[in-house]
């Protein structure tokens, strides 16, 4: 699935019941797609196409996410063999586990 489609219908997927209690925002830079920033606030998500401040930064090459979308790499393990990286609040972006 393209970086676009994902963030496109992210917030129609969004499950309310997991987002609440949390107040953070992401930057998705995808290599070769684009910037997509997803913030998370009383429940609900939004997302706006292009560049911002947050939380935390994730950059990954389209390939990675990809996979990671489609389940067949892990997060985790992305991160730990470089192929994804995060800049600012790592506590924020392991957050992100538990919503998609």
């Amino acid at each position: 699935m393209p970086a676009k489609e994902f963030f496109d219908n992210l917030e129609s997927r969004a499950d309310a019941g997991k987002l609440a209690g949390m107040s953070n925002s992401y930057l998705f830079d995808i290599e070769g797609e684009g910037q997509w920033l997803v913030t998370v606030a009383d429940g609900k998500l939004n997302v706006a196409e292009g560049g911002g401040d947050a939380d935390a930064t994730i950059t990954t090459s389209a390939e990675t996410f990809d996979k990671i979308v489609a389940g067949e790499q892990n997060p985790t393990t992305a991160y730990m063999t470089g192929k994804l990286k995060i800049k600012g609040d790592l506590g924020a972006a392991m957050k992100l586990q538990k919503l998609f």
